[in-house]
């Protein structure tokens, strides 16, 4: 008997207003790497994330060096910045095979046509990655390296029934760096030092923080 056939519009992580807006989409499968959205370009698609992990960055002109707004799994959605028709304001890569509806902007007008409470969930989302945006330009521009490191640690970190913290899926000190923007060679010096104080663990999975990271460093 075939085992059943996975259905990525039941994905628990979606709330009732988004999975309705994704029934009414196209369901599109992308491998590891692809770039669903090009700074700089105009288009109008937003991507509902079923399945699957992407990261939406910046990148530097003079330089070959990007910097992480975010990373989003399922129930999240991206490309809400470029529904005014203006040029899309960072890029969007596929961090693992994902799996998104892609809904175009006639789709979102009909459907907020039919349900007029969703666009107060979409300007809740917009104002919550501006307030994102705002306090990532002032940890960095008035905070030292490790400070914007333990912030964004603090930030990740789930605590565990043990009482320590767990960041899960772990990330790589390139993904780090370009969260916090300094060099990947920064982030390792740094992490090498907290692991040998006993303040983090890495088992290659997640990263462990046995006890509270310290306020300075």
């Amino acid at each position: 008997m075939p085992a059943p056939q996975y259905d990525p519009l039941a994905a628990p992580e979606l709330s009732e207003p988004v999975r309705a807006l994704a029934r009414r989409g196209e369901i599109c499968r992308y491998p590891k790497g692809a770039v669903l959205i090009q700074e700089g370009e105009v288009g109008a698609t937003l991507y509902i994330v079923l399945q699957g992990r992407l990261r939406a960055y910046g990148s530097c002109a003079s330089s070959d060096r990007s910097f992480t707004y975010g990373t989003y799994g399922a129930g999240d959605y991206v490309g809400e910045m470029g529904l005014d028709g203006g040029p899309r304001s960072a890029s969007v890569v596929t961090l693992e095979a994902t799996v998104c509806a892609v809904i175009t902007r006639r789709t979102l007008e009909a459907h907020l046509d039919e349900h007029p409470r969703f666009a107060f969930e979409l300007l809740a989302k917009v104002i919550r990655r501006a307030r994102a945006a705002t306090l990532s330009a002032k940890q960095m521009a008035l905070n030292d390296v490790y400070v914007r490191l333990r912030f964004l640690l603090d930030t990740l970190a789930v605590a565990q029934p043990d009482g320590s913290r767990l960041v899960a899926p772990r990330q790589t000190q390139r993904e780090i760096a370009d969260q916090i923007g300094c060099t990947r060679e920064m982030v390792g010096r740094l992490m090498k030092d907290l692991q040998a104080g006993g303040h983090l663990v890495d088992d290659g999975t997640a990263l462990r923080l046995p006890k509270p990271l310290p306020p300075r460093w």
